[in-house]
């Protein structure tokens, strides 16, 4: 049940982790903690595949408390967890926490997202803010600044940090699948207060399109049909969060389970310490070669994207035969410049 989507997500976290200094971990604890992550991997795994809620709901439970259990354990936010597939680690650029997301598939075609924010602490020991999704609770979910309690849950699969003033700002970008109808892409924002307590969302989006970005929205939100493989990418080339354009099936935009892309693109720049909408994307002003958005092996499906292997096979092939050009140069211009070698073999 969307393990496939899981490890995607995985994968694309893992790419933007910072390095960590695992060497802090001593080795018993090294060995505890690679014995606490094939564990945790064995619940996920249970967690998603179980027939029955309940089985679900256990597994659950059984992997957040072996999951708190292994962080306690000295200077583990140095240590990444690569088995834990159904649950993205991901770290922002100053390495000063990182949060670990991941849902739960409920009886109603729900799901319900669940996570946390491990604080780097210089002693090495657990600072821990859980986070509690109220989606399924409220009314409006762009409204407002969020804590901890009232968390807008979404599997997060990159994070991307700014700096305001003296504040740090770390954009999120996440997956919820929301409902057998539709499915959401959230953009997010996170900051920590005086106290040093989360806080999601503020105003930092400028959409001049009331109908796409309502008026005080803290947050931004796509929503698709179901499986609509709309797309919310970070483009690190030219610093675009890049999205599909969305158009609906039958004419009825306001019906969100209609949308999917249309095969226009939407960006956010950052610019003057916030996030300004683009309505119109060019294909030649952005991304790699003809695609305004970073290519991925996998698509949001964790499904082999077949264009994006060939694509990426023919720049490898294109780029090896490219260096072997320069290296056979290269020895000719030293053969040329060598001098001639006498021979060894005297005359009879």
């Amino acid at each position: 049940m969307k393990r496939c989507l899981i490890v995607f997500l995985l994968l694309v976290a893992a790419s933007a982790a910072t390095p960590l200094h695992a060497q802090r971990i001593s080795t018993a604890n090294m060995k505890l903690l690679h014995s606490y992550d094939d564990s945790l991997q064995d619940y996920g795994d249970k967690m998603l595949d179980e027939q029955l809620a309940t089985d679900r709901l256990r597994a659950d439970s059984m992997f957040t408390r072996l999951l708190v259990k292994a962080l306690r354990v000295p200077n583990s936010f140095y240590f990444q967890f690569d088995s834990m597939q159904m649950a993205p680690v991901l770290y922002p650029a100053d390495s000063s926490f990182r949060i670990i997301t991941w849902h739960i598939p409920m009886n109603d075609d729900g799901y319900r997202q669940k996570g946390a924010i491990q604080m780097n602490t210089s002693d090495g020991s657990l600072k821990l803010f859980p986070l509690f999704d109220i989606s399924d609770y409220s009314d409006d979910l762009l409204d407002s600044i969020r804590g901890t309690q009232n968390w807008v849950g979404a599997v997060y699969y990159k994070i991307i940090e700014h700096a305001v003033g003296n504040q740090k700002v770390y954009t999120l970008l996440g997956y919820d699948e929301n409902s057998d109808l539709t499915s959401r892409k959230w953009i997010d924002i996170l900051r920590f207060d005086q106290q040093g307590e989360p806080r999601w969302g503020g105003d930092f989006f400028l959409v001049k399109n009331d109908s796409i970005f309502p008026p005080g929205s803290k947050r931004y939100l796509v929503e698709y049909k179901k499986e609509g493989r709309a797309h919310v990418n970070y483009d690190e080339e030219d610093s675009l969060i890049v999205m599909d354009h969305l158009v609906s099936e039958t004419g009825e935009p306001e019906k969100r389970y209609t949308l999917i892309p249309g095969g226009d693109y939407e960006a956010f720049k950052w610019e003057n310490d916030h996030w300004t909408f683009i309505d119109k994307l060019y294909m030649q002003n952005a991304g790699d070669g003809n695609e305004p958005k970073p290519m991925t092996i996998l698509d949001d499906n964790g499904n082999a994207n077949e264009d994006a292997l060939m694509k990426q096979s023919e720049k490898n092939i294109e780029k090896a035969q490219e260096q072997e050009k320069k290296q056979a140069a290269s020895q000719q211009k030293k053969n040329e410049k060598a001098p001639p070698k006498k021979s060894s073999k005297k005359g009879n």
